[in-house]
């Protein structure tokens, strides 16, 4: 019995390992979360819903949903230069 809970433990830690080592590849960005998110802010004011640092169409950035009354204005900003990459509104209900 000890035998198998060692090794499912063992097997645990490794898994566990693998998923904090693939979470960890995102290269470092030259911006800062908040930087992003002042520029986000400043395009689209508002309370951010959900904030992320991503890889999309080749690139990292952050993603701001920015909650507006009714909608949510998406706001990507490049993670390297600070330039606005996305721009977009969608409904609340649209997520998710």
């Amino acid at each position: 019995m000890k035998v198998v809970s060692i090794a499912a433990l063992g097997l645990a830690a490794i898994l566990a390992q693998g998923a904090t080592a693939a979470t960890t590849h995102a290269p470092r960005a030259r911006l800062s979360m908040a930087q992003a998110r002042a520029i986000a802010l400043k395009i689209a004011p508002g309370k951010i819903a959900d904030a992320e640092y991503e890889k999309e169409g080749g690139g990292w950035r952050y993603s701001f949903d920015i909650r507006q009354g009714k909608r949510i204005h998406e706001i990507g900003v490049d993670a390297n230069t600070g330039r606005v990459v996305e721009d977009k509104y969608e409904g609340l209900h649209d997520k998710d």
